[in-house]
């Protein structure tokens, strides 16, 4: 496997914020298990060599930093997500109860094929909020094509499949496509009330861009009313 992001500026930064040498820094990553020459440190922060990933965590515990920073970006990958919480791919392929090739296959293709369990398992493992679960499990067309299906037709029977695809409970999901199915049937008939109406062209044309644009906004929507356990505002029983 390839090594992880790094970045040499940070790796120093890091030590010097809490002022030990270089020496020191060795020394507490070898109390953890990782021994390493000082010039293989010094070789990391001018970029001359790169960590592994056993490396990479223990000169995180030793400059206690946390991994993102020492990487230099904020996590999107699932292998990104893995390293910030310190996971060795082993760990948590275990910790998952999926098979270790599998796991790597995911990693590499940024295809999830987990199953229900498994990707609740990862989400808990990894912290992810389903929003961020989303992204990482490359699902988001999924979830696109499942929210059109719902808000257009009987919202209830998607509630499980949108459910399991988030790796969270059905009574958010469902209180979310409810309000979303009533928002979606008043813009529906709005634009059906000016059709018979026989409005100008215009009014029409603003009415259906209106549609387009809560259309292409449906994930986000959806996703910032699933983050609240609460019914939201204004939503009544009943489709």
């Amino acid at each position: 496997m390839s090594h992880p992001p790094f970045s040499p500026a940070q790796a120093r930064a890091a030590r010097l914020r809490i002022g030990l040498d270089p020496e020191q820094v060795v020394s507490g990553m070898a109390q953890l298990g990782v021994r390493r020459p000082v010039a293989v440190l010094l070789a990391w922060e001018s970029g001359t060599m790169a960590p592994t990933e056993p490396e990479l965590f223990a000169l995180a515990d030793a400059l206690w930093c946390p991994v993102p920073v020492l990487m230099d970006l904020r996590p999107r990958s699932l292998r990104e997500h893995r390293l910030a919480r310190q996971l060795t791919a082993e760990r948590l392929a275990r910790r998952i109860g999926m098979d270790l090739r599998d796991y790597l296959r995911a990693e590499r293709d940024h295809r999830w094929n987990g199953t229900d369990r498994q990707t609740l398992l990862l989400a808990d493992s990894l912290g992810l909020e389903p929003d961020e679960l989303r992204g990482v499990i490359g699902r988001a067309g999924e979830l696109d094509g499942l929210l059109r299906q719902a808000v257009e037709g009987r919202w209830k029977q998607h509630t499980a499949s949108l459910a399991r695809l988030l790796g969270t409970r059905e009574r958010p999901v469902a209180q979310a496509l409810r309000t979303l199915h009533q928002e979606y049937a008043r813009l529906d008939e709005r634009y059906m009330g000016h059709l018979v109406a026989r409005s100008d062209d215009a009014r029409l044309k603003e009415i259906a861009a209106e549609r387009a644009a809560w259309l292409n906004a449906l994930s986000d929507r959806f996703l910032d009313l699933v983050g609240h356990d609460s019914p939201p505002p204004n939503v009544q029983r009943g489709e």
